[in-house]
């Protein structure tokens, strides 16, 4: 094969799902996704320990030093199923909604790894970090003054280049820059656009599609410390977005809206040689994103939508404990499981505005398989399903909409199929 016609499927995976992803949408914990990678979705998103393919800068960026020259591609195909209810509510808002009128969304990725010498390596992951859709054709805010259809629509496009430096035959460490675009669109929510609710009535809802872009850094740790059994640690940092220019009386800070920064550690033990365990603790610091974290009820405390201290959706911080297990059942066939459990972000308090955002998922269960082909690459396929979860309303919807309580839920189903070139 030669040498520009080895390459070329990297860039044309790059040109494609530059152009595809930002049609994606996503929602697992709270709105950061499960797991980066056909493989590491498969065992629920472990991944800080355990490298499995080109995405692994995306998860550690220490773990490209233990992987071959490879290119991975894939695709999910996604179908979140949310919904809300309101009761006891005085304006005539009670009723059930589903959120469901956009069902299906496809996410492509690409991961890259290239070894530049025995000690540095090259990674370049091209992803989905998170994102969030809610389509609303009955909408739940129309006895509050709201007209149409209402709902939320989040994509982020993240693209991660890495460097991984081998310290010696068992540790490695990692660091990467993380550019990120992203878009958002609202709609059918004006009974929030007047001056007492919002900074900038005029900014809030049926603005059309914003975008804004923003980069941040990531760094990481892989050490055996002991035969069979690998440690890792990573730390994603904040990243840093434009404004959201045509929101700027919805979110906090006149548009703001950042990713927020996470970090984890992992344990990756090969009980035999075919048979892995591992696991993943993950936190995601949700609440120090203003337009994420403020409660709803700054609103009515002279802090208005979009103001520096502005209400928001009411995120708690949380973790996120992950176990898999890889199990190679012959030289040509590998299969994975897993399953992994989130603290709830959304606070029973917080439900009236997150009807928008129902990012209620705390436990995933994956499955998944991989069988090498006869020319060298690799087919994977993996299945997850989150389980439904179901907040509660307590004390939700303030009284100036009438009172009651709101109650969100959400369910879905993840499959995912990637396919691996050695180069």
């Amino acid at each position: 094969m030669s040498r520009s016609s080895r390459h070329s499927p990297l860039l044309y995976s790059v040109l494609l799902a530059g152009i595809a992803l930002p049609g994606s949408a996503l929602a697992t914990n709270g709105y950061f996704t499960h797991g980066f990678g056909v493989r590491a979705q498969a065992v629920a998103g472990v991944g800080i320990a355990l490298p499995q393919d080109g995405l692994a800068a995306a998860n550690n960026p220490a773990g490209t030093a233990g992987l071959n020259n490879r290119l991975d591609l894939g695709a999910a195909w996604f179908r979140p199923s949310r919904g809300a209810s309101i009761s006891g509510n005085r304006a005539g808002a009670n009723g059930s909604f589903s959120g469901d009128d956009t069902e299906n969304f496809l996410i492509p990725e690409l991961g890259y790894v290239r070894q530049l010498s025995e000690q540095l390596s090259f990674g370049f992951a091209l992803h989905a970090n998170g994102g969030m859709n809610t389509d609303y054709g009955r909408n739940p805010f129309a006895p509050f003054g709201s007209a149409g259809s209402a709902g939320v629509n989040l994509e982020q496009l993240f693209i991660t280049p890495s460097l991984a430096w081998k310290l010696d035959d068992r540790h490695s460490i990692g660091i990467a820059t993380t550019v990120a675009y992203q878009r958002f669109e609202m709609k059918g929510v004006q009974a929030f656009a007047n001056p007492f609710f919002s900074a900038s009535p005029s900014d809030v809802s049926n603005k059309g599609v914003d975008s804004s872009t923003g980069w941040g850094w990531k760094l990481g740790w892989t050490g055996e410390v002991s035969p069979g059994l690998t440690l890792g640690a990573t730390y994603s940092s904040r990243v840093e977005m434009g404004r959201f220019g045509s929101y700027k009386g919805l979110f906090a800070e006149r548009g703001g809206f950042d990713v927020p920064a996470s970090y984890g550690v992992g344990v990756a033990w090969t009980a035999t040689g075919a048979l892995t365990v591992a696991s993943d603790w993950q936190r995601i610091e949700y609440s120090d994103v203003k337009s994420v974290g403020n409660p709803l009820a700054n609103l009515l405390m002279g802090n208005p939508l979009g103001s520096n201290n502005g209400g928001g959706f009411g995120w708690r911080d949380i973790s996120v404990v992950k176990l898999g297990v890889v199990h190679a059942w012959s030289d040509a066939i590998t299969l994975r499981a897993g399953v992994s459990h989130a603290q709830q972000p959304i606070p029973s308090s917080e439900t009236f505005f997150n009807i928008l955002a129902p990012g209620t998922i705390e436990d995933h269960v994956s499955a998944g398989i991989s069988w090498k082909t006869a020319n060298g690459g690799e087919w994977t396929v993996s299945y997850t399903h989150a389980l439904e979860e179901e907040v509660n309303g307590k004390g939700s919807i303030p009284m100036p909409f009438g009172g009651g309580e709101a109650d969100v839920s959400l369910k879905e189903d993840i499959l995912s199929v990637g396919y691996t070139f050695a180069l």
